[in-house]
């Protein structure tokens, strides 16, 4: 049955991934070439295991070592032209290689007198220090996209043109050399937080999940889904809700984890009876999600952790409700069209036996539910991530059937090094932001433009931010896309006294969700690609399933108690009992159906319901219930209605 369905999809996944993905749109290379990258991207990977068993090294040196390994393969792997040969190494581009790896070295082979120069730029350090500037951007272009190295570039304009600059946006200024060096030399720009992040904790994560793959966990995933709801209203599309999720756990970009499931799930979607639009929008939503699930939610909770200094274990516990009501939201989301649609599940012969999946194949679940405990218990996130690479491998050997060799062990050290590059390239440019940031201000000026542009008003204020998220995550990866928006946006709420990780979270959820709100929505964009769908519809339907994601935010904002912060465990259970139950009112206000469609007064009656019953407090779930039981009243009603009509 699986691979009748695959048959079934009459469209190149890795063509489509590699139009909505530049970090798969690598050179495939043959003799030679492919022995010296597979060596570099070997050791590269041996490195960071070294380091996170013996050590990292001063910051400084572990970075610009993390990058010279990175820009060396980027260089190497991702042509400069698109039309450049895909088999073989340009010229331009092993030249640029080798620059990438010498250039961050530098710091490394020169660093005892780069620290006794205490800031103090020689001819020699500014012309290394340019060049790397231009290497980063260069390097973001070929693996991330040009938004991300548009956004860099305006804000080195605006750092190199401050004192000319009317309003409250001025400032003083800075030269060539002074933005070099405070770029390139110090903890503060290209080597700061982000690239700290990805040298560690990101790397392994990025190398765990790739053992993952190799021991066949993402095909678990879609055979589990199938297995526990292939039955059901609108089956296949409930699979592509679970198995995306699961993999999103795992996985650090939300267009690979549609092309990845949603080869098999769109297909079997649309040969149940859903549209096109709808089919890539479930795909799409259920895929970017994943980057809002603990306990690794698309590596960017690492650096939020780093950011706002609040335990890592601290952020996912926080991140789980909202996480579990996006979810939920879009579960509801698709049951309510497979009853609108009359679709049925998948029949017993085409369903996968749950017993056996667990026998076969169950301990590959191993490693996950380690690394979770690991992290509730204290462990740092790099000692877990390790620890969790090793157990993969064990686990893989406990049966015959998942066992994986030498071969496949050490192929799995090239792919960790391959996958994280998009991450690397991100981001170094992300860097040059914060850079400017921090020299000259820009977040705190930019937060009080906010709010005086919401004349402080946190509703407003709180509107212009998911407006800000939405534009600067467009198109750009999870990690880079936190960096942006966090250190553009979250400022502003932090003038208004909004808790430090509620106001992260804020900007991080509105950063993802781009990824699936039109104009540019990357991730609802490669569903229709594999849906054969108009991409603006497979959009708009993908934000209508994600309207949790819109919603949640701003709720716990006003009440963090949706956060974990300042509750009771009681409070929790309740909290998430009357959560789930708004969601659904808010679902079916949103699909204009619950037993029977909806007119407009119902819709309105179920949307506020839901919401109040989402927020926080006993008066609001008590008016919520209320009108999501009138709701239900008026519904019942009218199916009763609609069935003696028919009955006649």
């Amino acid at each position: 049955m699986t691979e009748k369905i695959r048959e079934e999809a009459a469209v190149d996944s890795q063509e489509i991934l590699r139009k909505f993905d530049k970090e798969s749109d690598y050179r495939v290379l043959k003799g030679f070439a492919a022995k010296i990258v597979s060596a570099i991207a070997i050791t590269f990977s041996l490195f960071q295991l070294y380091t996170a068993i013996f050590g990292v090294l001063d910051a400084m040196i572990q970075r610009s070592i993390h990058v010279a390994f990175g820009f060396c393969l980027i260089f190497l792997l991702y042509p400069a032209k698109s039309d450049w040969p895909r088999d073989r190494i340009h010229p331009v581009d092993f030249i640029l290689s080798i620059l990438g790896a010498a250039v961050p070295l530098y710091i490394t082979v020169f660093y005892k007198q780069l620290v006794l120069r205490a800031g103090t730029v020689t001819t020699l350090d500014y012309v290394v220090g340019a060049i790397g500037v231009l290497l980063v951007l260069e390097a973001a272009r070929r693996v991330v996209g040009i938004p991300i190295v548009t956004i860099a570039s305006l804000f080195i304009v605006y750092a190199l043109i401050g004192p000319y600059i009317p309003g409250q946006l001025a400032h003083r200024g800075a030269d060539l050399p002074t933005l070099v060096q405070h770029l390139f030399y110090t903890t503060e720009g290209i080597f700061g937080i982000p690239i700290g992040v990805s040298s560690t904790f990101i790397f392994l994560f990025i190398l765990f999940g790739a053992y993952l793959e190799k021991t066949g966990l993402g095909q678990l995933f879609i055979d589990l889904a199938n297995a526990i709801a292939g039955w059901a209203s609108g089956g296949p599309a409930k699979v592509a809700v679970l198995s995306s999720g699961l993999m999103g756990t795992v996985s650090g970009s939300s267009v690979a984890n549609v092309v990845g499931t949603g080869s098999f799930t769109i297909p079997m979607m649309k040969r149940l009876g859903y549209k096109p639009e709808f089919a890539g929008a479930v795909e799409a939503t259920a895929s970017t999600g994943g980057q809002l699930m603990p306990p690794i939610m698309g590596a960017a909770a690492f650096l939020m952790a780093e950011f706002t200094k609040i335990p890592y274990s601290r952020i996912i516990g926080a991140a789980a409700i909202p996480a579990l009501l996006y979810y939920f939201g879009v579960w509801t989301g698709v049951h309510l069209e497979a009853k609108r649609l009359g679709l049925r599940g998948l029949s017993k012969e085409e369903l996968p036996k749950f017993r056996e999946i667990i026998l076969e194949r169950g301990h590959l679940i191993i490693p996950l539910i380690a690394i979770v405990y690991l992290l509730v218990t204290g462990f740092t996130p790099m000692k877990a991530a390790l620890y969790a690479i090793f157990l993969s491998i064990i686990s893989a050997m406990l049966r015959k059937n998942t066992r994986i060799s030498l071969t496949d062990i050490i192929n799995g050290l090239e792919q960790g090094a391959r996958s994280a590059l998009g991450v690397i390239a991100a981001t170094a440019c992300a860097g040059i932001i914060i850079g400017v940031v921090t020299l000259t201000g820009l977040g705190l000026k930019l937060g009080t433009s906010l709010v005086d542009l919401a004349n402080g008003k946190l509703f407003l204020t709180l509107f212009f931010t998911m407006i800000t998220s939405l534009i600067l995550g467009m198109g750009v990866p999870t990690t880079a896309n936190y960096v942006i928006t966090s250190t553009i946006a979250a400022p502003a709420l932090l003038m208004l006294n909004v808790p430090v990780l509620a106001a992260h979270m804020f900007a991080f959820y509105f950063g993802i969700i781009a990824d699936v709100t039109p104009p540019v929505a990357l991730a609802a964009f490669a569903g229709a690609g594999i849906a054969k769908a108009n991409p603006l519809k497979t959009g708009l339907n993908a934000s209508k399933l994600a309207i949790a994601a819109f919603l949640v935010p701003y709720i716990f904002v006003y009440n963090p108690a949706l956060l974990l912060i300042n509750v009771q465990p009681a409070e929790i259970i309740w909290i998430i009992i009357t959560s789930l139950i708004g969601i659904i009112g808010v679902s079916s206000a949103v699909s204009g159906y619950l037993i029977t469609n909806q007119n407009i007064i119902e819709r309105l009656i179920f949307f506020l319901g839901g919401i109040l019953l989402v927020t926080p407090g006993l008066k609001t779930d008590i008016i919520g219930a209320g009108l999501l039981v009138i709701g239900y009243l008026i519904q019942r009603s009218k199916y009763s209605k609609v069935k003696t009509v028919k009955a006649k």
